[in-house]
């Protein structure tokens, strides 16, 4: 099998749905580009140097933690992932655990973090860490969840015999794509919280703010008809001024 390694700077779809922001914007937050050709001039190519390779931790690409552990003089060991053709761990699933301390053990999963092969199990794999420690003071211990990697360490429990079972995608009659225990053919359904992100709990729950928020019919709306004119010809037409100067001539050499 194939091994790659942190490479990739695309983040995970499920990152992207749970933060409910934009691609792009996401993008532009965790980039570092140290320089680049400017823009909007032909004699220019398209050339930058931006940082290539970014560690994927459990802090979310958008935040400024992310963008500490990613700073430029930054030496980390390489971390290898193992390719996933299709993601089959969701928030909210029953998993058992498969090493260490809580093998055999059952939780669900609270967090999922795809850029690394990761999820993190509550209340499970944990550990202590002792946060704000100085020369005077002790520090405060913490219990801290650890994560897991999907491939070896975790494994969905089978809705029929509450067992850990390996699963497949299979399509329904109806052609909907579920997951499939292959120890027992019991369909294995996404978890409704699955569909969390940081604005709301549900999208059948979620309240539109007209004060702020666009409202869904208005997104589909066109309201720009392009014309052959410049921002001021628009400008003067809305209020309603008539240009009766006429320019001087111009010659181009």
């Amino acid at each position: 099998m194939r091994i790659f390694g942190y490479l990739s700077k695309k983040v995970g779809d499920l990152t992207v749905k749970y933060s409910n922001l934009p691609e792009s914007y996401i993008k532009r937050s965790y980039e570092q580009v140290y320089w680049k050709n400017p823009t909007g001039y032909p004699q220019y190519a398209k050339a930058q140097i931006a940082r290539k390779r970014y560690r994927f931790t459990t802090n979310r690409p958008w935040t400024g933690q992310f963008q500490q552990q990613n700073e430029r003089n930054t030496h980390r060991k390489k971390v290898f992932l193992e390719p996933i053709a299709e993601w089959s761990f969701f928030k909210g699933d029953r998993v058992e655990i498969m090493v260490g301390r809580d093998k055999g053990k059952q939780g669900i999963v609270s967090q999922v973090i795809q850029e690394r092969n990761w999820v993190i199990v509550e209340g499970l794999n944990t550990h202590l860490r002792v946060m704000g420690k100085t020369k005077t003071f002790p520090g405060v211990t913490i219990q801290s969840e650890a994560p897991l990697l999907v491939t070896n360490q975790v494994k969905l429990v089978d809705p029929e015999s509450l067992k850990p079972t390996e699963i497949e995608w299979r399509y329904t009659e109806e052609g909907q794509k579920v997951r499939v225990s292959k120890a027992s053919s019991r369909i294995i359904p996404i978890p409704k919280s699955a569909e969390e992100t940081m604005d709301f709990k549900s999208k059948a729950l979620y309240i539109e703010n007209t004060e702020k928020d666009t409202a869904a019919d208005e997104v589909t709306k066109i309201t720009f008809a392009p014309k052959l004119r410049t921002f001021e010809m628009d400008i003067m037409e809305e209020q309603g001024i008539k240009e009766d100067r006429v320019p001087a001539k111009s010659y181009w050499y």
